[in-house]
């Protein structure tokens, strides 16, 4: 697939106008929170623009790099599903406040998505030149594989090393100003916790592509197709947030589902590098055998899930609604606001 750099600038320049136009102009001087209805709107926006850019793509490219694309953002969204259990976490950890918080998720997403697409131009230049890199991506993926099998403490929150050198070096406050990154307190400017919290959105948002990334280069070794998937899936993140906020809880197969993704992706890795290798027992995957694995585990999950939900409703025991995930998330405690160490 020949890319101009031409085409490279526009679709950049597309991609941060969408973002700049949702976080300047959609949100701007907004103080209502988002509310589910909202979210569902904007959803269906973005995905509907995610979709445009793919039909582009099958009539300038034709149907495999389409296929391919379809397959990196399909896998891209789900795994972003997953992490959308961190972020709540991270959010009230800090208290963020409920309108504050789609500010704080697109500009953590900016962050995210210029340190993305670094790791994908790395990622691209190794795989053009050794072939062996699949073998470690894709055993990568099955060794995370095994993990989310086994489950981890994905509801905790732990502090990367980015986040605990911002909190120690730069001078921060201990109240938010509004939705201000930095505020001036006696004649000096400090950072606000919004910008905390931006910053441990962002990169811990880098931490979850070492996962999601490996896995989209083995449905397409194209680094425009990549970035392009990944931006979509970021940039309807904010969203999904919001929309499954009282959702999330019930998927309870989704970490089972995104295991046997993300193994599937891993074998298909080292079948393509056995492949090319000269193995000739090493069979070559297809793009539409992907995405048929890919789209049936994430419905099978997702019904499972569901129907669970359900016979415990119809056993007395109540799901988590919308609302309350809201307030959950944006506890009343004033003292968690505090981004110091104690």
């Amino acid at each position: 697939m020949s890319v101009t750099p031409l085409v490279w600038g526009l679709t950049l320049a597309g991609i941060f106008a969408v973002i700049a136009a949702d976080l300047f102009l959609i949100h701007r001087n907004d103080t209502r929170e988002f509310t589910t209805r909202r979210a569902a709107f904007w959803s269906v926006v973005y995905i509907g623009l995610a979709a445009l850019f793919g039909v582009g793509v099958w009539l300038f490219a034709g149907g495999r790099y389409a296929g391919e694309y379809f397959g990196g953002f399909v896998t891209e969204k789900s795994l972003s599903v997953d992490n959308l259990f961190v972020f709540m976490v991270i959010l009230t950890r800090f208290a963020v406040p409920k309108h504050a918080q789609h500010t704080v998720l697109m500009a953590g997403i900016v962050i995210a998505l210029v340190l993305r697409g670094i790791f994908i131009a790395v990622g691209a230049a190794a795989i053009s030149t050794f072939t062996w890199v699949f073998f470690i991506f894709g055993t990568f993926l099955i060794w995370t594989a095994i993990g989310l099998v086994r489950g981890g403490d994905e509801d905790e929150f732990k502090e990367n090393a980015l986040l605990r050198w911002a909190k120690r070096i730069i001078p921060t406050s201990d109240e938010y100003d509004g939705s201000r990154f930095v505020t001036r307190r006696g004649g000096r400017r400090y950072l606000t916790p919004m910008a905390i919290v931006m910053i441990a959105i962002g990169s811990t948002d880098v931490l979850f592509a070492l996962d999601s990334i490996p896995a989209i280069f083995g449905l397409t070794t194209e680094p425009y197709l990549v970035f392009t998937a990944n931006a979509f899936a970021l940039m309807g993140l904010v969203q999904l947030y919001f929309l499954l906020g009282g959702l999330a809880d019930r998927l309870v197969y989704l970490g089972h589902g995104l295991a046997f993704i993300l193994g599937f992706i891993g074998v298909k890795l080292i079948f393509h590098a056995l492949h090319e290798y000269g193995v000739s027992w090493a069979p070559e995957i297809p793009i539409w055998l992907s995405l048929a694995v890919i789209a049936g585990t994430l419905v099978a999950t997702t019904v499972a899930s569901l129907a669970v939900g359900v016979g415990k409703a119809g056993g007395g025991t109540s799901g988590t609604s919308g609302e309350e995930r809201s307030e959950a998330l944006a506890p009343a405690d004033p003292d968690a606001a505090t981004t110091r160490d104690p």
